[in-house]
């Protein structure tokens, strides 16, 4: 079962005021398109995601576009944004996804929790909206004049993504002769398929005006704060043939002992991030005596942190882990180490640090007994 995700950035923006398309304009000194594509990257869920660019566009995208493998070359979109997301479904059907997510480049700030709630209620619906409900009181304009209030009761504010199974929403695109039509939703429910209304938060908003910049750089700002956590762990040396240390295995006439695989670097990682977050440790969330966890791949561990900080709907902001050990020698795995770690974590691989010290032949590593490991990381919640 695979879900895709399609972002449409086709769009020029004029409301936006000049200069560059609003997509490739920053806030926080970062393109919202590159924040966007990150919050969809981010969901472990996705498997595949395309983004639906104008033609005038190309080298704009190219410049801020991430490398990652579940990003796809991107799609040339057309004058309309409902012929836009037809271009993209109609470029993904040679090798279709079983659901589809369609989300506006310039929102930037979805969070996980919407982007899963939409995937989590395809299991029950063919479509489903990410939506707020309105809570102000609505009024008719007459003359520049207030008039008559408008029932807000049952009255919600759509947003993205919207998603669906790929084959119905791509059959209702296929139907569609309205260029103008409000949003995949519409089309869908023309097609009389059901969609589910999934409810998200205010922060979601689309980017639209100049003032929606200004607001979207206050959001960034008070947003955010910065938490550290720390993390330890030790694992002695047993008979074998390699140890595994932030994933890697290096080849050694020992391994270490432990209920997991014992990546004992990963596990301090892992500990770092539960405590920056203050859900508790590795061993509450994963219990060495439940045997579900015998000889599992640390990667589980460390994946399931940073889905908690995504979740919350922060970001890593970099990480640091110190090896102690007198054996093996660190220095020439370093690099890929710290690759693993930003694949597992799925984060920018200068974010990671990853180095190693002895004990001067002091303590328990000084003897070769085993493996200490510190690492501390900051966060952004």
């Amino acid at each position: 079962m695979t879900t895709a995700a399609l972002i449409v950035a086709a769009g020029r923006g004029s409301r936006a005021g000049g200069g560059l398309p609003k997509q490739y304009r920053q806030i926080g000194g970062e393109p919202i398109l590159a924040r966007t594509i990150r919050a969809l990257l981010t969901c472990k869920q996705v498997d595949l995601l395309r983004v639906v660019i104008h033609p005038d566009d190309k080298l704009l995208y190219e410049d801020t576009a991430p490398d990652d493998p579940r990003l796809g070359p991107p799609i040339i979109g057309g004058s309309e944004r409902a012929l836009s997301v037809k271009l993209g479904l109609e470029a993904m059907a040679e090798d279709p996804p079983n659901k589809i997510l369609v989300h506006d480049a310039a929102r930037p700030f979805v969070t996980q929790a919407a982007i899963c709630d939409v995937i989590e209620a395809l299991v029950d619906y063919p479509g489903a909206l990410a939506a707020v409900p309105v809570v102000d009181a609505l009024r008719r304009e007459e003359d520049g004049l207030c008039a008559d209030p408008i029932d807000r009761t049952r009255v919600w504010r759509a947003q993205t993504p919207q998603g669906f199974h790929f084959d119905e929403i791509l059959a209702a695109h296929r139907a569609n002769t309205d260029p103008m039509a409000a949003d995949d939703a519409e089309l869908a429910r023309a097609a009389g398929l059901s969609v589910k209304l999934v409810e998200s938060n205010a922060e979601n908003f689309k980017i639209t005006t100049p003032n929606d910049f200004a607001r979207a750089e206050r959001q960034l700002s008070v947003a955010l704060e910065t938490r550290v956590g720390q993390g330890y762990d030790v694992h002695a040396f047993a008979p074998g043939e390699k140890v595994t240390l932030c994933g890697v295995d290096i080849p050694f006439d020992k391994t270490l002992s432990g209920h997991s695989d014992a990546d004992v670097s990963m596990h301090a990682l892992t500990d770092a991030i539960f405590g920056a977050l203050a859900e508790g440790d590795i061993g509450q969330w994963f219990p060495p005596s439940e045997a579900e966890w015998k000889g599992a791949d640390s990667a589980i561990f460390l994946e399931k942190a940073m889905e908690r900080i995504r979740a919350r709907g922060g970001v890593l902001i970099n990480a640091d882990i110190t090896i102690v050990c007198e054996q093996p020698k660190i220095g020439p795995h370093a690099q890929a180490m710290r690759q693993r770690l930003a694949e597992i974590m799925m984060v920018e691989v200068g974010r990671i640090s990853v180095k190693a010290t002895t004990s001067e032949r002091l303590g328990f590593t000084g003897r070769s007994e085993g493996i200490a490991a510190n690492a501390i990381v900051s966060i952004s919640l």
